[in-house]
């Protein structure tokens, strides 16, 4: 299969790129360093001229509520028009576990307008919704932190590794569009404080986590399901020590 990747050269567009690959698939790596802008379309359409998938794991460079919304919705709408256009037959994008359960987060209100752009658009589509990254651990508390101390709520997470990610969202490509959402996390439930208390642990890196329930997790509220999976998701194979020991 052809398979255009959208953020190809990012931290799970790289990832999905290198698997394709080493799977016998064509990967058409599409970012702005190879000429392809969501934004203004620029290259869009050649990018994905004779495409069976498109694949679309791009992020947006500011997360402001109101630019994090723009990004998505011009750059879905432009990437949609440019799949009907090319007769793309799968469209695939990632999206973030409990998104729709955080109306309070300008980022997964976002990702929200994303997804209903792809359900209104007419293709054939998937949607790989995933649990935080371990790879994000250090930035989550970093936004927490105040004079050397790290306040988090204690809902719950299920984090996963991004390669693990990467392989979900390759598979789902390389498959049958499913018409709706795919989830998958991590192996191991914790609560927020508690997973980035253990990252940072890890890293020998000295600052005190604390719990607050009142804390917000960009701009939301946590219980203990906002962010975890349902029964269905699939599950990565990588545990947060194996991932951490490495």
């Amino acid at each position: 299969m052809k398979v255009v990747v959208i953020g190809g050269t990012g931290l799970i567009g790289s990832k999905v790129v290198a698997w394709l690959g080493e799977h016998g698939h064509e990967a058409v790596v599409a970012a702005p360093s190879t000429g392809v802008d969501t934004i203004t379309g620029e290259g869009l359409a050649e990018a994905v001229r004779g495409a069976d998938v498109l694949v679309d794991v791009s992020n947006s460079p500011s997360f402001a509520d109101d630019d994090v919304l723009a990004f998505f919705r011009t750059a879905t709408t432009n990437l949609t028009a440019a799949a009907e256009d090319a007769g793309v037959g799968h469209y695939v994008a990632l999206s973030v576990v409990g998104a729709d359960r955080a109306p309070d987060s300008g980022y997964l209100r976002a990702k929200v307008a994303q997804e209903e752009l792809i359900h209104a658009s007419g293709l054939r589509f998937s949607i790989v919704r995933a649990t935080q990254f371990f790879e994000f651990a250090a930035a989550i508390a970093d936004s927490a932190t105040t004079d050397g101390v790290v306040t988090l709520p204690s809902g719950g997470v299920q984090p996963v590794a991004a390669a693990d990610v990467a392989a979900a969202v390759a598979r789902t490509a390389v498959g049958d569009p499913v018409g709706g959402v795919v989830e998958i996390g991590g192996p191991e439930v914790f609560g927020m404080d508690e997973w980035i208390r253990t990252a940072l642990a890890a890293k020998n890196d000295p600052r005190e986590v604390v719990a607050d329930p009142e804390a917000r997790y960009f701009g939301t509220p946590l219980d203990e399901k906002t962010l975890v999976p349902g029964p269905d998701a699939l599950v990565g194979a990588t545990r947060l020590a194996e991932w951490s020991a490495r």
